[in-house]
């Protein structure tokens, strides 16, 4: 899947040859992929095999211990993906709105709270903190930098967590609209999110 959308440089991704560890034990020898415009990659495994390790490696936060991760169609990769952890890393005191003003200045981009609240399901929490969100909804707001900010590389670190069916739901839209304006996905799932992946990448086996 892939159209022309507002990512006019089509955004690709490429891991070559590559060997991750933590501490003295090698979670990847040898590993990888490619991703172009509109690309989803499922990355699967068992805990601890290694699925959040590559993607912060991809995400620039880790060192390989050999190969390559490569970007084209950006001009600087670190500014053109985003990167969801599996924790929301939400301020509790701060509104939901505040969330979405604070990702949109602190990426640069051009406000788009309204959008992400409706997109989100969020538009009744908007002036809400953080902290009196339900696990379902804290993790649609952690998601709404996605559309707060948008950004043509997605990684993401078991992006369903703590959402029901309704939440599952908005995910996969979010995530094939993505890839239709695109954009490029990366997750790393215990199980299947929806939309079918272009291809799904199984490490630790």
């Amino acid at each position: 899947m892939s159209g022309p959308g507002p990512f006019q440089d089509k955004p690709s991704l490429r891991v070559e040859s590559l060997t991750l560890a933590r501490g003295e034990r090698t979670l990847l020898r040898d590993f990888g992929f490619a991703a172009g415009p509109g690309g989803f990659v499922e990355i699967r495994g068992g805990n601890g095999a290694g699925k959040t390790t590559l993607l912060r490696a991809i995400a620039g936060f880790l060192k390989p211990r050999a190969g390559a991760i490569a970007f084209e169609g950006v001009e600087e990769p670190s500014l053109a993906l985003h990167y969801v952890g599996h924790l929301n890393g939400l301020k509790g005191g701060a509104s939901v709105l505040a969330h979405l003003r604070y990702w949109a200045g602190l990426f640069g981009a051009a406000p788009r709270e309204e959008e992400a609240l409706t997109r989100l399901g969020l538009r009744a929490q908007a002036e809400l903190p953080a902290r009196v969100l339900s696990q379902g909804q804290a993790r649609r707001l952690a998601l709404a930098r996605l559309v707060a900010a948008p950004r043509p590389v997605w990684l993401l670190d078991e992006p369903a967590a703590g959402l029901d069916a309704q939440g599952r739901g908005v995910l996969s839209a979010l995530i094939e609209a993505h890839r239709a304006e695109g954009g490029v996905v990366v997750a790393a799932v215990h199980e299947a999110l929806g939309p079918a992946p272009s291809q799904t990448l199984t490490v630790g086996a």
